[in-house]
Order: C-alpha cells, then sequence, then structure tokens
C-alpha cells in the first residue's frame, strides 16, 4: 500500500522488493503477525484508484527473529508459485487499516481479476501533458519502446524539478533523437552536461530530481523556436535567479 513518497507498485518494477519484503514480514510494535510455519502472501496494490492487487511473492515463515516494529522472521520463498510472481491480480476490496490479515478473515472476498501473460508493467506512454518522473523511473521507461518512440521524434522544452529544496532547471531538446537523446544523458551522467548540474552529487540528483515536460513541437519546428521558448520559460519560472539555470 502507499505511504508517504514511495509507492510498492514502483518499487516492484524497478526491481526492487527489499521495501516490500520488509512490510511483508513486519512485526508491530506490540504483536506479532505470524508463527512459525505459517504462509506468507504477499500483494501490492496497483494503483490507489482502484482494487486490483498484484501478487509478488509467497513464503513460509522459519524463524521468529523476535523484533517489533519492523522486519520480524526468517522465510523462504516457496519457488513451486515463483510461476504466478508479478501475473496474478487479484481483485480485493480493502476495508480495513491492517496491513497484514489472516487469510480466513479476507479470502471469501478475494477473486481472480486476470493472470498475464508476462510480469506486470504499466508503462505505456501516458501522454506529453502527463509526463512526471523521478530518475530511477525515468530510467525504466527510457527503455520502453512506445516512450523511446515517443521522445525520440520531439523537439521540446522540459523542466527538471529537485525536490529537496524546491529549486528547477529548465532545458530545451532539439539534437539528435530530440527529447530521448536529451533524457538519455540525464540517465548516462545526471547533469547531461550542465555546469551547474554538474556540482551536485550523481546520488542527489537519483533520489531528488523530477522530469517533466512543458512544451512540444513536432521535429519540423525551428530550433531558434525552441530555443525562444527555453528562455521564456526560464523567465517565467525564474530559474536564473533561484533556480540551476545560469544563462
Amino acid at each position: 500500500m502507499f505511504e508517504g513518497n514511495w509507492n510498492p507498485i514502483d518499487n516492484f518494477k524497478n526491481g526492487d522488493l527489499k521495501v516490500m519484503l520488509n512490510g511483508n514480514y513486519h512485526n508491530y510494535p506490540k504483536s506479532k503477525s505470524y508463527k512459525e510455519g505459517q504462509i506468507s502472501v504477499g500483494l501490492i496494490r496497483i494503483s490507489d484508484d482502484d482494487d486490483l492487487w498484484l501478487l509478488f511473492h509467497i513464503g513460509r515463515i522459519t524463524k521468529d527473529l523476535d523484533v517489533y516494529d519492523g522486519m520480524g522472521y526468517e522465510y523462504e520463498e516457496l519457488s513451486q508459485y515463483e510461476k504466478y510472481f508479478g501475473r496474478l491480480i487479484v481483485r480485493f476490496k480493502n476495508k480495513g487499516q491492517n496491513m497484514i490479515r489472516k487469510a480466513e478473515s479476507v479470502i471469501d472476498d478475494c477473486y481472480i481479476a486476470q493472470i498475464l501473460p508476462d510480469t506486470f508493467d504499466n508503462d505505456l506512454f501516458p501522454g506529453y501533458e502527463k509526463v512526471s518522473l523521478n530518475w530511477k523511473d525515468l530510467k525504466r521507461v527510457i527503455k520502453k519502446t512506445n516512450w523511446k518512440t515517443a521522445l525520440q521524434n520531439q523537439k521540446g522544452v522540459y523542466l527538471i524539478s529537485d525536490k529537496s529544496n524546491g529549486k528547477m532547471y529548465v532545458g530545451s531538446a532539439y539534437g539528435e533523437n530530440m527529447l530521448l537523446g536529451r533524457w538519455q544523458s540525464y540517465i548516462k551522467t545526471g547533469h547531461g552536461g550542465n555546469k551547474e548540474l554538474k556540482k551536485l552529487s550523481f546520488e542527489h540528483m537519483k533520489n531528488n530530481f523530477k522530469y517533466s515536460l512543458l512544451d512540444i513541437y513536432k521535429a519540423k519546428t525551428s530550433d531558434q523556436i525552441i530555443i525562444e521558448r527555453e528562455s521564456w520559460w526560464k523567465k517565467v519560472l525564474q530559474t536564473r535567479e533561484f533556480g540551476y539555470n545560469k544563462n
């Protein structure tokens, strides 16, 4: 489920299962969730506006670590069910606050909605006006065919926002591969050759930067128009005075 600024379905798509497994084998501050020998079924909500949950793990408790308010168990993954991990979608309307439930209390309300032919991936290009990605998400989707097709044929003006301090950077893309080429450079180096961004650590950019689009233009649009629009956005957003732009 969702908490703060992270969403487990994004962790799943990025291949980072640690967050979900920590939650799956979590003990509350004053009570334990499992007994040795019990089986745990791990589900993560696909989005916050539906009742669909993705199976990501099934395991058996092998040892009670006697830890409270944290990950309290060792476990063995049940490999015979692995072929369904990331593919089986359950429909369940969540009506409670507890993160861990006994199967008997919810099983009659759970239905198999779908078994996907391959591992879950909802990274379809959402439309230029809806692009808003952190660095990790950008790294993942930039390899997808539908994203590459959408970005490599469009010139544009983009925005990088630093969530740690509110600073912004306005950039433009009109060279080789247009937006795709420009954003690929941020995945490779973090700074993309920009003087002010070079002053930041790559780790800082990976953890704090978000990427979105301000203007989109067809490939045949004059580069000068793109440059003028870039300057306009720098002025409007005051990124020279308060952000990472210096020219």
